[in-house]
């Protein structure tokens, strides 16, 4: 039913908050040596989450579009980790998150007022 109310964008802040989970893991580990940094291809978790109405089997919650990084400098201690591009990434998904979530209070907020009659 969530889905008929908020449509593309329950599945969305859903992945969006587990892809932020992710990307602060990434930021966590930039000075473990050997870490491989990770993300979630968003679109195609989306895409399967809209086409299956799950997020792959039994709702892996986007490990089935998880990705690792191919870092633009190799180090010497193994970590893919590139700080500057995790912070960006986290930056603009924060945003995107922010957004979707505006819109989702903003559907809640008129069914509300619809449901008192103003």
């Amino acid at each position: 039913m969530s889905e008929q109310i908020f449509g593309i964008h329950g599945a969305a802040l859903e992945l969006r908050s587990k892809r932020m989970g992710v990307l602060a893991s990434n930021i966590a580990n930039a000075a473990t040596p050997g870490y491989k940094a990770r993300d979630i291809d968003f679109a195609a978790a989306l895409n399967a989450r809209l086409s299956d109405g799950e997020d792959g089997p039994a709702g892996s919650g986007g490990r089935d579009h998880m990705v690792y990084k191919v870092p633009t400098m190799a180090t010497l201690d193994g970590n893919t980790v590139e700080l500057g591009r995790e912070q960006v990434a986290f930056a603009e998904n924060a945003m995107a998150y922010s957004a979707t979530l505006s819109f989702v209070q903003g559907k809640v907020n008129t069914l509300t007022r619809a449901l008192k009659g103003e």
